[in-house]
């Protein structure tokens, strides 16, 4: 049912943790099935430095939370926001159907983290 990097990425998660003084924090949800993804990212010239995740989820939440950190850690800010769900799910080998969902969350949780980091420069720069 699962690829092993699903299993991989489940049972031995990259970035868990949280950032103290993240510079963005971005959190999703989906009521259907319960998963929570929080995102939170350390971003230093306009490249994301350090990423860290708490996922409340099932396996393939913890999985692609695991993996989409892995797959920006260190990209520019644009680069971070061309991420697609499929990429992750990509990345994983696959998921099946039903779990789309978590890809589909980790896309979006790095998204509202950066929209998150964005906000607050703008803030800063009145």
């Amino acid at each position: 049912m699962y690829s092993e990097k699903v299993m991989d990425h489940f049972m031995n998660p990259r970035n868990v943790g949280e950032i103290e003084n993240p510079d963005g924090v971005g959190q999703v949800g989906n009521a259907k099935c319960g998963d929570i993804m929080k995102i939170y990212l350390k971003i230093e010239d306009n490249r994301i430095v350090d990423i860290k995740f708490k996922t409340f989820g099932c396996g393939a939440a913890i999985a692609t939370s695991s993996m989409a950190t892995e797959l920006v850690k260190g990209k520019t800010i644009e680069e971070a926001l061309a991420l697609t769900n499929k990429a992750v799910a990509d990345a994983l080998d696959g998921l099946p159907p039903v779990k789309m969902h978590c890809s589909i969350l980790a896309e979006e949780a790095i998204k509202a983290a950066i929209e998150d980091y964005r906000s607050k420069q703008l803030v800063s720069s009145k």
